[in-house]
């Protein structure tokens, strides 16, 4: 892609910064922030629209970035999911919080695989503790005793698994915590990935 002045690299860095927070903004906003006349602002926009960065957005009637810009970026890493909600894909654009270079940490075979952040201690007995990150490879079934991630609700867990006849049962490795039982095909929980990894972000 052209390469931007550092003018241009600024506007498109907030624009960059305002999207990410769900926040479309105005051209006379960007003038503003910047104390540029709008007229300005406007010939810098079309400009990075020229150029390939950004686009209009017809949804919103705003801008967006372009997806050539996005696909630039090539983030490197595992993508951390901050947020998991239920009925989403796990690993939707707006569930990702920032992507992470863990190294030789994981297998080339598992390049699909995702980051979650622990809290709390119910899986301290198998050296899982609060604030590490677990390494996730995605898939819908496991082994019987395997440490997986459940979304029980819009909330991720992570715990044993055990898949019985008509139960699935996660059960933390803290004595302190009791095991929690579902119904088999019960839609209020679901499997969604395998505990490949862990470690501590120090």
């Amino acid at each position: 892609m052209e390469v931007l002045t550092a003018k241009q690299q600024r506007i498109l860095d907030f624009i960059e910064q305002k999207l990410s927070d769900s926040a479309v903004p105005s051209q006379k906003e960007i003038a503003e922030h910047f104390g540029l006349a709008q007229n300005a602002i406007y010939q810098i926009v079309t400009y990075l629209k020229k150029k390939g960065y950004i686009e209009d957005n017809s949804v919103h009637r705003g801008l967006r970035l372009s997806q050539e810009y996005i696909s630039s970026k090539q983030p490197r890493g595992l993508p951390v999911v901050g947020r998991v909600a239920a009925g989403e894909p796990i690993l939707a654009e707006q569930n990702i919080t920032v992507y992470m270079d863990i190294g030789s940490l994981i297998s080339k075979q598992s390049k699909d695989a995702f980051l979650l952040r622990v809290v709390g201690d119910s899986m301290i007995d198998a050296g899982i503790v609060n604030n590490d990150y677990v390494i996730v490879k995605p898939q819908t079934t496991i082994e019987n005793g395997q440490i997986g991630v459940a979304l029980v609700g819009d909330e991720a867990t992570v715990k044993r698994i055990f898949l019985k006849a008509d139960q699935v049962v996660l059960k933390p490795a803290n004595l302190k915590y009791k095991p929690k039982t579902f119904k088999r095909g019960d839609n209020a929980v679901r499997i969604i990935g395998k505990v490949i990894g862990c470690f501590r972000n120090i």
